[in-house]
């Protein structure tokens, strides 16, 4: 537990970039339906992921690096997210389900990386 899980990329195209990263690599892509964003599952021969719409604009290249978003997998979503916050940590993004797979959320640790957190549930909706 408590072990990366999961990766997400954030895209300003994301229709343009699943082909981009299917060509590249050969992932493959299934939009997912009944989440608050545009999303597409991710399946690679190793850790799988998401590509989400990218909920903000696209950062300068002179402001560091913009990365992929990393997902911790807990025991206890309220419990991680109570101790997150109580150590100076901020929500990025609610908690929401990802029907029949988990709950999923988003922070920013004390230098503002976010990082999302996730618990097993396959009763999340």
């Amino acid at each position: 537990m408590n072990s990366i899980i999961y990766f997400e990329i954030q895209s300003s195209n994301p229709k343009r970039d699943t082909q981009f990263y299917q060509n590249v690599f050969g992932w493959h892509f299934e939009h997912v339906d009944g989440l608050p964003i545009e999303y597409y599952r991710i399946e690679t021969e190793g850790i799988h992921g998401g590509l989400l719409q990218r909920p903000v604009a696209i950062p300068s290249t002179e402001c560091g690096t913009n990365a992929f978003t990393c997902t911790i997998e807990v025991d206890n979503f309220d419990e991680i997210a109570a101790k997150i916050l109580s150590l100076g940590g901020l929500i990025a993004m609610d908690k929401f389900a990802i029907p029949h797979r988990c709950w999923q959320g988003y922070f920013l640790d004390l230098d503002n990386n976010v990082f999302g957190i996730c618990e097993i549930d396959e009763n999340a909706k």
